[in-house]
């Protein structure tokens, strides 16, 4: 049975490759199920041609890296339901590049959870642009799971970071979704002033001015939903610098950092920008990449 009809929703999906960054996201994403209060689907792919191979000892080959892929699979399998116990878990052999399939899996996915590094070869899920490509490019909000091992039940707050823009919606809203579903604070960043790079123009700022208005902005955004989860620790930074130095500094003591994408949907056109690429190689916990159109939930109405 799928674990869609296990529970009647969309699963987590997660992808297995065999490395232990990738076991480390079956864990994260299991545990992530769980407070969902859906399945896990663990899928693995590996490339083939079959047009180009007929012969005898090409049948041979497939059948070899499918038993070793399939091997894969149940290990991964294996972890995931020693983690959460009853979780509902499915498992997914798939030909094809780890990219396009883990792409068209995030189309009934509610979460793709991916390791941060991959074994490289036709079952590596993350060599360099791949990561990037899913991140930007998944009909799904993505996690890429990073950093040290935390305990589940950690009290560490929930990083989002905030630009202001319409673009930055989704992740607000997945953002308080998760702080709201941990019982942990939520640590809202809003990074200004990192474009002014000549000192003597630098000079001539009203750096407090702009901070005043950076928290304008930051409180504007944010007032929607901190009426719609008034019982949740909210904590407003407003910072002077990069954003992509702010996030990755405060995901230091975060279980799990947030970030809006303006990825197009597609892994042919992808828009993940400067800062997403730094805090996906540089952050100490869990990033969550969340496209516009990625998330259910738009601003609460104002009152």
């Amino acid at each position: 049975m799928s674990v869609e009809a296990a529970t009647g929703r969309r699963p987590v999906v997660v992808g297995a490759d065999g490395s232990d960054s990738a076991l480390e996201a079956v864990r994260w994403a299991a545990v992530e199920a769980r407070r969902r209060d859906t399945g896990l689907r663990v899928v693995t792919a590996f490339g083939w041609a079959p047009e180009h191979r007929t012969g005898r000892t090409e049948r041979y080959r497939r059948e070899l890296l499918e038993r070793t892929r399939s091997h894969v699979l149940a290990g991964a399998t294996t972890v995931a339901e020693r983690t959460v116990d009853g979780l509902p878990v499915s498992a997914e052999l798939v030909v094809g590049s780890a990219a396009g399939v883990l792409a068209e899996q995030s189309r009934d996915a509610q979460l793709l959870v991916l390791g941060s590094r991959g074994l490289g070869g036709l079952g590596g899920l993350l060599v360099g642009s791949v990561a990037v490509a899913l991140a930007a490019g998944a009909s799904c909000p993505v996690v890429v799971v990073r950093g040290e091992d935390r305990d589940p039940s950690s009290p560490e707050p929930v990083v989002v970071g905030v630009d202001g823009t319409p673009t930055d919606e989704s992740a607000v809203a997945f953002a308080f979704a998760a702080a709201a579903a941990r019982r942990v604070p939520l640590l809202a960043v809003h990074a200004f002033g990192d474009l002014l790079l000549d000192p003597q123009v630098a000079a001539l700022v009203d750096w407090e001015a702009l901070a005043e208005d950076a928290g304008a902005v930051l409180a504007d955004r944010l007032r929607p939903w901190t009426e719609k989860f008034p019982d949740l620790d909210v904590r407003q930074v407003v910072a002077h610098g990069s954003a992509a130095r702010v996030l990755v500094e405060k995901s230091e003591e975060a279980q799990l950092v947030v970030m809006g994408s303006r990825g197009r949907g597609t892994l042919a056109g992808l828009v993940l920008g400067s800062v997403g690429h730094a805090v996906l190689h540089r952050s100490h916990c869990p990033v969550a990449v969340v496209r516009p159109d990625a998330a259910p939930g738009r601003a609460p109405a104002e009152s």
